[in-house]
């Protein structure tokens, strides 16, 4: 570049922003493009661990009482930089646990404590975790210390843990083996806000009623963990936070005994920081200037620490000793009236009318001075409201209940998106298994697996029927929580028999003859159902010429009604299932989306949806035997066929509905097929076709066929957590 040449001065001849070109991205362009990214956002590209390593394995190595020890010394060695309030780092460690694992929604399955997601965007920069970048910097010594064998996702909610140990409760365990990522969670939908903490109205039908927020989310305004602590849309109402209370927590798998203890669990121990102005504070991580490293809110113009803190802008601690754990919450908020006042922040709160000097809490950096205590308008919600009232005061009454119902509900919270009981690592392990872990028990491997697929190839039951039934049973499974899958052979049972995506009358037919061959060979009908599968593939590959074996593992076990928790289950009911060509209404979402969204959370890349979307059509196994997209004339043959005419340009393709094609001849105009957006999606953007015309190559059948029998054997084994470390 010559400076002096007036077409150059000035230009930089590198890229800016990060962006992979000088101009703006595809995303920006074209914004209702498909976004592949969710299917290929923690490609091994982003970790830096060797290849051959394995956390899980790693963790095991741990000293686990070395580090429980340090632990229980970091929470009373109060540092300069960020002093503890009362000389305890209880308060803001159980703060950053909740808030890891609060992000947990049933819907989907996705946020929570399992993958330290709590250290990237949006999470770290969110309103609602202010200043929980600095409980993160007060563990890195930790994270230092013992390096590769402890996660951050394990090292955040077990600093959680013990935190309440060190102040006096009685935990009911923990459990180690939650592996890292290193890259934003960017499939996970926080809300289309575009402000933070932007009134809550845009997520509901009516924010009067709670039921009518948006699915999947759970949190009732984008950047809170789940309520407004001042009241819907920050106006006080203890009855109407109440309903949104009980609406979000539901929506975080907890009951309303659940929902009181971890509340009240919750608020008594530490405090709320509003003591100064909130616009004193510097920007989030993601936005803090370079010198800032990472930490954001950095109060620039005054000390920001100890009494001087800003967080939430609510200002004061809930009981009179805010580092003991004791039934001090229940005493306080029923034991006084209370009423509104501002918080020096601006914040509301709720204040005592009347209230004892002793009984107030003092001050967190001299013990002279003492402050009125606060509930905020969530709290009030556990008083007025007429049904947590009475949990409350039954709380009130037996500590040692509420210790313990507390206790579980914490290790609930933690763990719910730890996946089942088997993947639990560590010394603290709980025996008892609980409900929610979804128990399965070990099947039998003793059986003879070739004398159970020649049952099952001469039972009558077709290509169509095998496999359908087999991908209906595993297709549950979401990486997300570890949920759902083969194993367990929950489709027999309610309420997954009688989902419509699942075909009831032939599913019905189809496990009344699956079921007698498992009795009869001594397997379980999870293997059975998933070996029928593998034979309908088997059969699909031998009609189009090529010889081939799934992969299969026995060992799957049958739940029983009594492990299965029927409600917890709804909420994995498919609304669609773009692999077998169904969807169950109209959506605000196109099926192409919900494709996306299903094969992210079956852990599926774009190249391996796009071959089972081609092998699924071709067998024949669209629900309720649509012929939409079975572009084929040998159906039942796992044959490239789909993508071959998909990309024969011999034909016209014209809309005949919303969500309905007919492929016609050009030439004639004779209608030869019918197709759905799913199907024509892959002939339509440029990353599928490229996908689509690789497999209507010539060369490559044998291929298509051996891609296809790998991704069905990941499928039907991504709930055999016993076959991995």
């Amino acid at each position: 570049m010559n400076p002096s040449d007036p077409s150059t001065a000035g230009k930089c001849p590198f890229m800016h922003g990060g962006h992979t070109s000088a101009g703006k991205s595809s995303r920006h362009w074209w914004p209702n493009a498909l976004d592949f990214d969710i299917l290929h956002q923690h490609d091994v590209k982003t970790n830096p661990m060797d290849p051959s390593f394995n956390y899980r394995e790693a963790v095991k190595t741990l000293d686990f009482d070395a580090l429980k020890k340090d632990l229980h010394a970091l929470m009373t060695d109060s540092q300069e930089w960020w002093p503890a309030d009362w000389g305890h780092y209880g308060g803001l460690m159980i703060r950053m646990a909740w808030h890891s694992a609060g992000s947990y929604r049933v819907a989907d399955g996705r946020g929570g404590a399992g993958t330290g997601n709590q250290r990237f965007s949006p999470l770290n920069s969110w309103p609602d975790n202010v200043n929980l970048d600095k409980a993160r910097r007060l563990l890195w010594p930790i994270k230092k210390k013992y390096g590769n064998k402890l996660s951050w996702a394990d090292l955040i909610v077990l600093a959680g843990t013990i935190a309440y140990e060190s102040m006096g409760l009685k935990t009911y365990g923990f459990a180690f083996g939650r592996e890292d990522i290193w890259h934003p969670e960017n499939d996970t939908y926080w809300g289309d806000e575009k402000e933070w903490l932007a009134p809550s109205d845009g997520r509901y039908g009516d924010v009067n009623e709670p039921g009518t927020m948006e699915n999947p989310l759970a949190a009732v305004q984008m950047g809170l963990i789940y309520v407004n602590p001042e009241g819907v849309n920050g106006n006080p109402d203890p009855l109407k936070t109440a309903a949104q209370i009980r609406e979000t927590f539901a929506r975080m798998a907890m009951n309303d005994e659940e929902t009181v203890a971890l509340t009240a669990g919750g608020h008594t121990v530490g405090k709320c920081h509003g003591n100064g102005r909130a616009e004193n504070l510097g920007p989030d991580p993601e936005a803090a200037e370079l010198e800032d490293q990472g930490m954001g809110w950095i109060n620039k113009k005054g000390r920001g620490i100890g009494r001087d803190t800003v967080t939430s802008g609510i200002e004061g601690a809930w009981t009179t000793n805010p580092t003991k754990w004791d039934n001090g919450y229940f005493e306080m908020l029923y034991g006084h009236e209370w009423e509104l006042k501002k918080s020096p922040a601006g914040a509301w709160q709720w204040e005592p009318k009347e209230i004892a000097e002793e009984d107030k809490p003092v001050d967190v950096e001299d013990p002279s001075i003492r402050y009125n205590p606060i509930m905020t308008d969530a709290d009030m919600a556990m008083r007025e409201d007429p049904v947590y009232r009475a949990i409350g005061e039954k709380f009130r009454k037996d500590q040692a209940y509420f210790s313990e119902t507390f206790a579980r509900a914490w290790f609930k919270l933690i763990h719910r998106d730890l996946g089942p009981k088997c993947r639990y690592i560590g010394p603290d392990v709980p025996d008892e298994d609980l409900l929610w872990q979804d128990p399965v028990p070990a099947g039998p491997t003793d059986y003879d697996v070739a004398a159970v697929k020649g049952k099952i190839a001469a039972s009558g039951l077709s290509i169509a029927e095998m496999v359908a039934t087999a991908w209906d049973s595993a297709r549950t499974y979401r990486r997300s929580d570890t949920r759902g899958g083969a194993n367990g052979a929950r489709i027999r049972l309610a309420p997954q028999k009688d989902w419509p995506g699942n075909e009831p009358e032939r599913l019905a037919k189809v496990l009344g003859v699956l079921e007698p061959i498992a009795k009869e060979t001594g397997a379980s009908v999870a293997d059975v159902i998933v070996l029928a599968g593998n034979v309908g593939v088997e059969q699909a590959a031998q009609a189009a010429g090529y010889k081939v074996e799934v992969p299969f593992s026995p060992g799957r076990g049958d739940a029983t009604d009594e492990m299965t928790d029927a409600e917890a289950f709804d909420v994995l009911e498919p609304v669609h299932d773009g692999y077998r060509n169904w969807i169950k209404g109209e959506y605000s979402v196109s099926p192409e989306e919900m494709l996306l969204d299903r094969s992210q959370l079956m852990d599926l890349t774009a190249h391996q949806m796009a071959v089972m979307i081609g092998g699924m059509r071709v067998m024949g196994t669209n629900h309720g035997g649509s012929k939409h997209g079975v572009f084929t004339n040998r159906e039942g043959a796992l044959t490239t066929d789909f993508f071959v005419n998909l990309t024969d340009m011999r034909y016209n393709w014209v809309p005949t509905g919303k969500n309905s094609y007919e492929v016609q001849d050009r030439r004639t105009g004779e209608v030869k097929w019918t197709a759905t957006r799913v199907d024509l999606v892959f002939g339509s953007n440029s990353i599928l076709r490229a996908y689509a015309e690789l497999y209507a190559q010539d060369d490559n059948e044998r291929r298509f066929v051996d891609v296809f029998v790998e991704t069905w054997a990941k499928v039907m084994n991504a709930d055999r957590f016993d076959l991995v470390p």
